[in-house]
């Protein structure tokens, strides 16, 4: 399906979504210094030809503007004319729509995330055990014991994109790029937004459970 095959209303429902999605995470403090990035794939899927709406790149996320997103192809770019550009990171959401076939990805910067992405990030995965939102993930085991892949944090995007193949776990939802912060996707926003929060709220319980050590 070509980009102007896609109807208006499901662009239109895409950018309402993420207007929502940014406007409730910027209220919690998860867009630091424009950071952070944002999609919502439209239209039909196939793993070499699909479309979705991404965060501008540079934007203060705390408020409205009519540049805050654009349309871009599975390669990263523009499907219209705009003097916008994405966001630096969009090689990072194609590759995982590319592989996952999700329908959202939520990409911000905690200081839990990034501090657990640290202190992990030589073993690759952060292990966590026990905590009750790890149901929130789709994941009912009794006791669930987890790993959440950590990647190298490279200033070439295009290098992280590459190891965004072999990190995948079809049970985690989510990516931690080391001191940086974490990726997490689903079908569609409503449950992209539900594994960020769990994820998140993971971090910080396994945070304040070793400061107690």
């Amino acid at each position: 399906m070509s980009f102007h095959a896609i109807s208006l209303e499901e662009k239109q429902s895409a950018l309402d979504e993420l207007r929502k999605a940014k406007e409730q995470f910027a209220a919690r403090g998860w867009f630091p210094g424009t950071s952070g990035n944002l999609s919502i794939r439209v239209g039909e899927f196939s793993p070499d030809s699909f479309h979705f709406a991404v965060t501008s790149s540079g934007k203060d996320k705390s408020i409205h503007t009519p540049e805050d997103f654009l349309f871009v192809d599975a390669a990263g770019e523009p499907c219209e004319a705009t003097k916008l550009k994405p966001s630096a990171e969009t090689l990072i959401h194609a590759k995982i729509y590319r592989m996952t076939g999700c329908g959202a990805i939520f990409h911000v910067h905690t200081v839990f995330n990034n501090v657990l992405s640290e202190l992990y990030g030589d073993q690759g995965y952060v292990p966590v055990q026990g905590i009750e939102l790890i149901k929130g993930l789709g994941i009912w085991e009794e006791n669930a014991a987890i790993e959440i892949p950590v990647l190298p944090n490279y200033a070439d995007i295009a290098a992280i994109a590459k190891l965004v193949p072999d990190a995948l776990k079809p049970e985690i939802p989510g990516i931690l790029l080391r001191n940086h912060g974490i990726y997490v996707w689903g079908k569609n926003a409503f449950e992209a937004k539900r594994h960020l929060e769990a994820f998140e709220f993971i971090f910080e319980v396994e945070y304040r459970r070793l400061a107690l050590k």
